[in-house]
């Protein structure tokens, strides 16, 4: 199949010829037709399958005829992060070359100013993260009365990150004849609710089950304690060909240990997470795919939509928390037809996390050796988890727990347990036998207690205390 077949205009197939697409993506080939014919949409795809090109090739058709007017855009997306709305907007940048839609990018860490003077001069397509376009509304900037399409996009991220209240609230500020075109990787029952909610008679559109990784990319997991993660991630990266690579932490703070740490080594890396003002962000991100820098340590700030060319490699330094992530993470690699690897450094203390993530993919990931062979085993390793009939999971290292005493031969009372004597006390603290005993308490007795006393009779003088 290609693109001429799904019916897009002249102006959008030349576009997409000349970005280097010639066939479509399943979720674009299914998803496209049925956008242009004005239906609602309800899509389930894993990540790195090409869902933005699916819903921004047919908008660009759809939002062709009409003009926007001032604060008064035609058409709504709205994303989870910054970085996520910013690739939507450099969509619309290739593929609208041979239109006139104008669009708005509304997101934080970027002047309100300046995006107020784009609103009032009239957009065809708003795209915005939900807080930045709630304060826009507050703040009397725009109105969204107008919306002919919105797109709800990485729904179960926003989920999340808490954002449904937000969507909830804005969606009831749009036209009730609007086209809604909802996207997840994953369905939980929340998404199936709100789906239910927003959308009228959708079809849906599944083209993998929901929250598979890529079988493009090889995966693998380093079990490592935790002070030799680092040293592991190195030993890794010096055994792969790592072209660039992506490495993930689940805290901030730790995104910026793990930077200074490689950066000291000499390695060549950056460092991305969501406390970075949007300037800095943009830039470091631009660095990265022109090359600059090799390595990427970031948050979960990257792991949803970034599309990197010819990612070569992601390493998840920490264990996301959240199964789905891991599905994401390790989408950045091995995409639009490309293969790519990724690994995974796991403690014993993630086996929750990590027992989630193999439930979740329905299969255990592949062991490997950190530092002899970066080759996936064949016969996966169980991962440690603590059994509470082990000893060693409720009890300090070498104590065992004692087995239970009969009832008849216990003794009755203590009276009866034999008295240790010195040489015992001593032997059982470990000392040497021949130290002389402690003082103070225990066989010490002072000396007055044991001098003789002579008993006083009738005849002793009374003693005579000397007057003054």
């Amino acid at each position: 199949m290609s693109f001429d077949s799904l019916g897009l205009s002249p102006n959008v197939l030349q576009a997409v010829a000349e970005a280097g697409y010639a066939q479509p993506t399943p979720i674009q080939a299914q998803a496209i037709p049925v956008v242009l014919q004005g239906r609602d949409i309800m899509g389930c795809a894993q990540t790195g399958t090409g869902k933005t090109a699916g819903f921004t090739l047919p908008m660009v058709d759809i939002l062709a005829s009409g003009r926007a007017r001032a604060r008064m855009p035609r058409s709504l997306i709205l994303e989870p992060t910054r970085e996520l709305a910013a690739q939507v907007a450099e969509n619309f940048e290739t593929y609208g070359k041979g239109s006139r839609l104008s669009y708005a990018l509304l997101i934080g860490g970027v002047s309100l100013k300046d995006q107020e003077v784009k609103l009032m001069r009239g957009v065809d397509v708003l795209i915005a993260t939900p807080g930045r376009l709630l304060d826009h509304f507050e703040r009397g900037g725009i109105m969204l009365s107008d919306i002919k399409v919105l797109v709800v996009d990485e729904a179960d991220r926003m989920l999340d990150m808490g954002f449904i209240p937000d969507i909830e609230r804005i969606v009831k500020l749009l036209p009730t004849s609007r086209q809604t075109l909802m996207f997840s990787a994953t369905m939980p029952p929340e998404i199936r609710r709100l789906a239910q909610q927003f959308l009228k008679d959708p079809v849906s559109v599944a083209v993998a089950p929901p929250a598979s990784p890529a079988a493009s990319v090889t995966q693998g997991l380093c079990e490592v304690r935790g002070a030799d993660k680092r040293d592991a991630l190195i030993e890794l990266i010096a055994a792969e060909n790592v072209k660039n690579a992506l490495i993930f932490c689940n805290r901030k703070r730790d995104v910026d240990a793990l930077y200074r740490s490689l950066k000291k080594r000499g390695l060549s890396v950056g460092a991305l997470h969501g406390d970075m003002d949007q300037a800095t962000r943009l830039d470091t991100l631009e660095g990265f795919k022109r090359g600059d820098v090799t390595l990427l340590v970031c948050s979960d700030v990257a792991a949803r939509g970034l599309d990197i060319a010819g990612l070569s490699h992601v390493f998840n330094f920490d264990v996301p928390t959240h199964a789905e992530d891991y599905v994401h993470r390790i989408g950045r690699t091995g995409r639009a037809g490309m293969t790519g690897r990724a690994f995974t450094f796991a403690t014993p203390e993630d086996w929750k996390f990590l027992s989630a993530i193999e439930k979740l993919i329905g299969k255990a990931i592949p062991r490997v050796a950190a530092a002899k062979s970066s080759e996936p085993s064949e016969v996966p390793i169980e991962t440690p988890r603590p059994k509470e009939s082990s000893p060693s999971a409720v009890e300090p290292a070498g104590e065992r727990r004692r087995s239970p005493r009969r009832r008849d031969s216990e003794p009755k009372s203590t009276s009866q347990l034999p008295r240790p004597t010195r040489q015992d006390r001593s032997s059982a603290a470990g000392d040497d036998a021949s130290a002389p005993p402690a003082s103070g308490f225990g066989d010490h007795v002072p000396a007055f207690l044991l001098r003789p006393v002579r008993p006083i009779t009738l005849d002793d003088e009374p003693a005579t205390v000397a007057g003054p």
